[in-house]
C-alpha cells in the first residue's frame, strides 16, 4: 500500500509504512519504506534514522543517495558529502552510484560550490547520445548546475535532453508488459528433483488433516456436490 500511494498521497503512505514498522520493525524492507516515505513528507530526521536501521540490519548501500539528501535536509551539507564519500562507489549498482552523484552535487550547491556541483557530475554515465532509466535525472541535475552557473544556452540544452530522455523513456514504459521485482532471494540446488524434497512433510500432513476435518464437519449433501464439482 505504502508503494501504490507514495506518489499521489505520500502521507497516507507513510501511515502504511509506520503501521508495518509496528508489526515487523526488524525486516529491512519494511525499515527502508519508512525511511522512503518519511522522506517524501519531509521528515528527513526520521528518514535518516531509519536509513541508518536498514543499512545496519541489510548491510546494503542502496540507499545511500538517499541518507545524503536528507543530511542536506536536516541542513548538514558538509555531513552529506562525508557520508557519500565513505562509500566504495566502484560497489554500487549503475543507478545508485548515479542517484549519489546528483546528491553529492546537491550538497555541493548547498555550500555555494556550483563548480564543483559540476565535477560531481562528470561521471561515465553522462552519456547525452542514449537514454537510461538514470538519465532525466542526471541530465537535469547538470542543468540546473549549470544555470547556477550562469551558463543557461548549456543548461537549457541538457534540460531538453532530460525532456528528450524522460519522453522516451516513457514510451518504452507505456509499450512493455514486464513486471519489476525490487528482490528474489536465489536459493542454490544441488538437483532440481530434489526440489520436492524442501516441502515440509509435516506440515503438508496437518493441512491434509486439517482439510479432511472440515470435509467431515459438512452436511453430506455438500460433500455429495462438491466430490461432482471436483467429478
Amino acid at each position: 500500500m505504502a508503494a501504490r500511494l507514495i506518489d499521489d498521497d505520500p502521507a497516507l503512505a507513510h501511515e502504511h509504512a509506520l503501521a508495518a514498522s509496528r508489526s515487523a520493525g526488524r525486516i529491512a524492507v519494511v525499515r527502508e519504506t519508512v525511511a522512503i516515505t518519511a522522506y517524501a513528507v519531509g521528515d528527513f530526521a526520521l528518514a535518516l534514522r531509519e536509513l541508518r536501521t536498514f543499512r545496519r540490519i541489510s548491510g546494503r548501500d542502496d540507499q545511500i543517495a538517499l541518507m545524503v539528501d536528507s543530511e542536506r535536509g536536516v541542513g548538514r551539507p558538509d555531513r552529506a558529502l562525508e557520508v557519500g564519500r565513505a562509500v566504495d562507489r566502484a560497489s554500487l549498482p549503475t543507478d545508485v552510484r548515479v542517484e549519489l552523484a546528483i546528491a553529492m552535487s546537491g550538497a555541493r550547491l548547498d555550500l555555494g560550490q556550483p563548480d564543483r556541483a559540476l565535477q560531481e557530475l562528470d561521471i561515465p554515465e553522462l552519456d547525452p547520445d542514449t537514454a537510461f532509466p538514470w538519465s532525466p535525472g542526471l541530465f537535469a541535475a547538470r542543468a540546473a548546475v549549470l544555470e547556477e552557473l550562469g551558463r543557461d544556452d548549456e543548461a537549457a540544452q541538457w534540460q531538453r535532453r532530460a525532456d528528450i530522455a524522460a519522453a522516451a523513456l516513457g514510451e518504452i514504459d507505456a509499450d512493455s508488459e514486464t513486471i519489476e521485482i525490487d528482490e528474489i532471494d536465489e536459493i542454490d540446488l544441488d538437483d532440481d528433483d530434489d526440489v520436492d524434497d524442501q516441502v515440509d512433510d509435516t506440515e503438508s500432513d496437518d493441512l491434509d488433516d486439517a482439510d479432511r476435518e472440515d470435509a467431515d464437519d459438512e452436511p453430506a449433501s455438500v460433500r455429495k456436490d462438491a466430490e461432482e464439482e471436483r467429478s
